[in-house]
């Protein structure tokens, strides 16, 4: 399969403090979406670098999971992933320094133990988790085996 590539843009208009921009994806699912100071370091409308990275991070994992789950011929009714990303203050500068995944998945025959080790996979190979792994200081991971579903 030949490469694949994705883009993106941003704008930004006046200073760090001040200013404010846009995201945009290519594929137009995000338009013109906010971001600034406020939005990335307070609550305030908008987004931020790390929401959008959680949000990569969140989907590329949980379709990793169905893959895994799809390897082993447990096909996944429903997955639900929720991604935590810290950003802490380190060496006068911020940073990016844990990931923290919670995922709870559904499907027939699916039992706990076969999801867990799925999902310590779909971890480990999930292409988003790859890229950030080496300036982590930790991924970590909690699974739940959602019943009735």
């Amino acid at each position: 399969m030949a490469d694949i590539q994705r883009n993106a843009r941003a704008h930004w208009g006046g200073d760090l403090m001040h200013g404010s921009g846009t995201t945009s994806t290519g594929s137009g699912a995000l338009k013109e979406v906010a971001y600034s100071v406020p939005s990335r370091f307070q609550n305030s409308q908008g987004t931020n670098p790390e929401e959008l990275l959680a949000a990569a991070h969140a989907s590329c994992f949980s379709m990793m999971l169905a893959k895994v789950l799809g390897d082993q011929k447990k096909t996944p009714k429903a997955i639900d992933t929720k991604a935590t990303l810290t950003l802490s203050q380190r060496d006068g500068g911020w940073k990016i320094s844990k990931v923290h995944l919670e995922t709870e998945a559904a499907g027939e025959g699916l039992d706990e133990a076969t999801l867990k080790r799925a999902a310590d996979q779909a971890k480990e190979q999930c292409p988003v988790s790859v890229l950030l792994k080496p300036g982590l200081e930790a991924i970590t991971l909690a699974v739940r085996l959602k019943q009735g579903a």
